[in-house]
């Protein structure tokens, strides 16, 4: 027995290190046909980086969000770092039995930490696996978060660590027994059950047992060596060694998520310029190998768990994406792709082959067919992602906060969009016209540009607009970006004079840019058309750096002299998808604003005692949270405080919100697209939203105002939503409880009446 344990034990591990060896040279030499990213954007910061990753790791933020998945999760990922020893107790006893690692050996504190480690990691996975089977993907529908997943080399990998964690506990029974344990001690205080079972048999019998277990666990281990070596692709095996490196070089060293601005177009790991672009410039992405090499550790760390897919507004309403088989079909097509590309193998823009024939001649065939596959196309076209797919995201957000090993789909998503839309000029027609009216008028909707300006006529108090009724915004506390959709969709004009009627009334001075705002460029960057959002975005910039009393260059940017503290260019918007842009992705361009939200705002107006709720507003209400207000902003409680404020209102969550909220379908330019696939987004949520049987449905975006409403009203005509429920925005809501009614008998006369002081 000993010497069949040893030979078999010895072989496997020669074999098993070997194989491991080659794959991880197979990785290095991977990652490196990825371009490279922007000096210093993946590796600075490395002390934060390494708090980061600890602090990821040892707490499971992501994982821990999923309840007992996490906590039985955590022991398993504890077991595998920290278990090794007992690899190196087990090589000892194919040699002697009764052998023991020296000094910590006998050391109990060591010896309980293995009792309950190997325990609860042996519970953990038992606990994945009933998981696993009770979310099988042959649920009804779409409900499991394992469709698409590879279940069978899931399955190996936890039934291995199940079958390690119990020769584990074996082979502490087997210690106890041969060390003679003849009573309860806590050293053995988990496997003392197995020590007094063994007690009966003879010194030969337990010797030949603990040479059995011990090559048990040694080729077990070694037999999954093997297996993962030979499959690179394996995610379900390998992220437990790539999580570590994909979240240390992920895009924010502070843990922050990859979201919020949108990473600039970049080629050859340079930022490329617009105005004057290289020859060799590389447009978005259409191979495989112009992803960074942080997206090909990105493809390779996932371990399709399906969380991503169980929350992506587009998987759930029948549409061809799934985040999670995405990044499956791109981390099998590159590692297929490799051995060609590895060889010299590649296309030129103009398409012609980089490597001769004869270098390429001993590439396997089914490499060189793989070389073949457009990564964007159709079933028909052999495509490796379907169009539908990179047109059906919102880029809501939901994937990348979900993910618990850092992937960054959505960045990955609009790389491949850029290409299609810069150089193929393929994506969905009605989206044209939006992309013409932004060239032409500066707004999706293609209105001049005095329309921006009619909403004020609508209003009975005086605003001013930089450059007609002030010179600049050093006389006001704030600039009130307005927005697009603000200034003139019937829906969202709403919200701006209700927002601005808020701010006349707590006495806060601000002013309007007017004429001279034009769209962020949101929409156009998020579509893939890049330029334009930085035409747009330099015209805003300029603008703004001018409102803001500062000097510019030539190129627009703020020249050191005029440059203005940060505190005091203060911007409050009404649009998430403007905070974004304006706050997070103008720095890009040259624009260091300090943005706010108006839910923000108008909180902190309410705690300083200018605004004060009296009207009660009767009803049954739930919330809404736009993605670029919460997932991508982390703006969540302020509405919520300016909700709980309103007196006369009752709030019910939906049971996606916050972090989980769901999306309204109108993100990543998908506001300007028909939904010809599957059930409408804006449905989705507001049949959740209808459930409670709400008297109020609120939100904080425009973008979100319109896409429920639009909903809301459908399903009133359809019979399906009461007459009464109403869409509105929390700052409407604050608007009617901060005005005092006033009895029917003073009506006349208030109409008549001075205009109030503001409250103070």
């Amino acid at each position: 027995m000993q010497l069949a344990a040893i030979i078999v034990s010895l072989v496997l591990t020669v074999v098993g290190v070997a194989l491991l060896a080659r794959a991880i040279g197979q990785f290095v030499r991977y990652f490196q046909l990825g371009q490279p990213v922007p000096a210093g954007t993946r590796t600075d910061h490395p002390y934060q980086r390494s708090v980061t990753l600890v602090r990821e790791f040892l707490g499971h933020t992501r994982m821990n969000r999923w309840g007992v998945v996490g906590i039985a999760h955590w022991f398993v990922a504890i077991g595998f770092l920290t278990l090794p020893p007992t690899i190196i107790t087990a090589y000892g006893q194919l040699f002697r039995a009764d052998w023991t690692l020296p000094v910590i050996g006998g050391f109990l504190p060591y010896e309980m930490y293995i009792e309950f480690i190997s325990a609860m990691t042996t519970l953990g996975i038992a606990v994945l696996i009933v998981i696993r089977l009770l979310n099988l993907p042959s649920r009804p529908g779409r409900k499991s978060r394992f469709t698409g997943s590879k279940m069978g080399q899931a399955y190996f990998v936890e039934y291995v660590i199940l079958t390690i964690g119990l020769a584990i506990y074996v082979l502490r029974g087997l210690e106890g027994a041969l060390h003679q344990v003849d009573g309860y001690q806590a050293a053995y205080f988990a496997s003392y059950p197995l020590v007094v079972a063994f007690q009966g048999l003879s010194l030969t019998a337990l010797q030949n047992l603990v040479y059995l277990f011990a090559m048990v666990k040694l080729s077990t281990t070694m037999i999954w060596m093997i297996t993962v070596s030979l499959n690179t692709n394996m995610g379900v095996a390998w992220h437990r060694f790539l999580a570590f490196p994909n979240i240390w070089f992920k895009r924010e060293a502070t843990g922050d998520t990859a979201l919020g601005a949108l990473q600039p177009m970049t080629s050859g790991g340079q930022p490329i310029d617009f105005t004057d672009p290289g020859d060799d410039d590389v447009f978005g992405v259409s191979q495989v190998e112009q992803f960074s090499w942080k997206g090909l550790l990105d493809f390779s760390t996932c371990t399709e768990c399906g969380r991503c897919q169980s929350q992506c507004p587009a998987w759930n309403t029948g549409k061809p994406l799934s985040p999670k088989l995405l990044m499956m079909s791109l981390r099998d097509h590159a590692h297929a792709k490799a051995p060609y590309l590895l060889a010299g193998g590649g296309k030129t823009m103009e398409g012609e082959e980089k490597a001769s024939a004869e270098a390429l001649k001993d590439v396997p065939a089914a490499a060189l067919a793989e070389a073949e596959r457009p990564l964007i196309g159709t079933l028909e076209e052999n495509g490796v992602i379907d169009p539908d797919v990179l047109w059906s995201c919102t880029t809501c957000g939901a994937c990348v906060e979900q993910c618990p090993v850092d992937i960054e789909h959505v960045d990955h998503i609009v790389d491949m969009r850029r290409y299609q839309v810069m150089i193929e000029s393929a994506f969905p027609s009605e989206a044209g016209t939006m992309l013409k009216n932004l060239e032409k008028k500066g707004n999706p909707w293609g209105l001049a540009k005095k329309q921006r300006l009619q909403w004020l006529k609508e209003v009975d108090f005086e605003v001013p607009v930089v450059g007609k009724d002030i010179e600049d915004l050093t006389e006001v506390e704030y600039l009130y970006w307005v927005g697009c959709a603000g200034a003139l969709e019937d829906r969202a004009k709403k919200t701006t004079k209700a927002f601005a009627e808020l701010l006349h009334i707590a006495g806060v001075k601000f002013a309007i840019m007017g004429g001279d705002e034009k769209c962020t460029g949101d929409s156009a960057r998020r579509l893939g058309n890049e330029p334009l959002f930085q035409e747009l975005g330099m015209e805003n910039v300029m603008s703004l750096n001018t409102a803001f009393g500062e000097e510019t260059d030539d190129e627009g940017h703020v020249t050191a002299e005029s440059k203005k503290p940060r505190s005091a260019k203060k911007i409050v918007a009404t649009c998430p998808h403007c905070l974004n842009t304006l706050g997070n992705e103008y720095p890009q361009l040259g624009g260091d604003y300090e943005v706010i939200h108006h839910t923000q705002l108008l909180q902190h107006l309410i705690d300083e005692g200018k605004l004060i709720p009296v009207t009660p507003v009767e009803g049954l209400i739930t919330y809404h949270d736009p993605c670029y207000l919460g997932r991508h902003n982390k703006i969540y409680t302020p509405p919520r405080e300016i909700i709980a404020n309103v007196p006369g209102l009752r709030n019910e969550e939906m049971h996606r919100h916050k972090e989980r909220g769901f999306c309204c379908g109108a993100g990543g330019a998908r506001m300007w697209m028909e939904e010809r696939i599957g059930k409408r987004v804006n449905d989705e949520r507001v049949d959740e939203a209808l459930a409670l049987n709400p008297d109020i449905v609120s939100t904080a975006c425009p973008f979100c105002l319109v896409m429920l409403t639009d909903s809301v009203n459908g399903k009133k005509n359809d019979g399906k939503a009461k007459e009464s429920v109403q869409v509105v925005d929390v700052a409407q809501l604050l608007l009617e409880s901060v005005k005092t009614p006033l009895d029917p008998a003073g009506e006349a006369e208030a109409e008549n009446a001075p205009e109030p002081e503001p409250v103070k």
